[in-house]
């Protein structure tokens, strides 16, 4: 399929052919639905914490006679029935990241492309290095209609990443870092012509 090449201009910078394979199959809604929850899964930090019976400060001595006082019958006072003992099943440290075959991260990524692609909502650009100032790049991306985007880059030339750091809507990423829920939360997935050649290495 025959793409125009844009620049950050708004000018044509000639055509590029992406691969049907990679930008042009059906997208599948289940798969792309795996992988994201895959990759908040794994994004958690899991560090929530309840302290249990056997966690809670106070002491574990009985804390009256088992019969005759006309109370239930009591072990410590670090049970989860009072207001200062431990709490049951609570949460604790532990990471919530699974396996994903990578057959299935391979056709969500594929997916995303093909989609965004299919809603024109695909741009491939020539080049992101043509300027490190943010007022200015700013400037440009209003002029091109684009306001939630995605930059996918071979090589982030640290100049435009700064420029691009500073814009709330606007994020870079380098090729290797392309994923599915990056680009579906964004409107517009900017690609440059050396990030096409870096996506073919990678999922062709």
């Amino acid at each position: 399929m025959d793409v125009e090449i844009k620049t950050f201009d708004n000018g044509s910078a000639g055509n590029i052919t992406l691969p049907d394979e990679i930008f042009g199959i059906e997208p599948r809604q289940d798969i792309m639905a795996r992988v994201v929850h895959w990759q908040l899964a794994k994004r958690r930090s899991g560090n929530h914490k309840i302290k249990g019976r056997g966690e809670v400060s106070g002491t574990t001595k009985k804390p009256y006679r088992q019969k005759g006082t006309g109370n239930a019958r009591q072990g410590s006072l670090r049970g989860p029935q009072f207001r200062t003992g431990g709490i049951v099943h609570g949460p604790v440290v532990r990471d919530h990241g699974y396996d994903l075959p990578k057959k299935v991260r391979r056709l969500g990524l594929i997916s995303a492309l093909s989609q965004k692609l299919a809603e024109g909502k695909l741009v491939v650009i020539d080049e992101a290095n043509n300027t490190a100032k943010t007022s200015e790049l700013a400037a440009k991306l209003k002029v091109l209609g684009w306001n939630s985007t995605l930059i996918i880059d071979a090589n982030i030339d640290e100049n435009f990443g700064r420029a691009v750091r500073n814009i709330a809507s606007v994020d870079i990423l380098p090729t290797i870092g392309a994923n599915v829920y990056d680009i579906l939360n964004h409107d517009i997935l900017a690609i440059t012509r050396a990030a096409v050649d870096g996506l073919k290495e990678r999922l062709v």
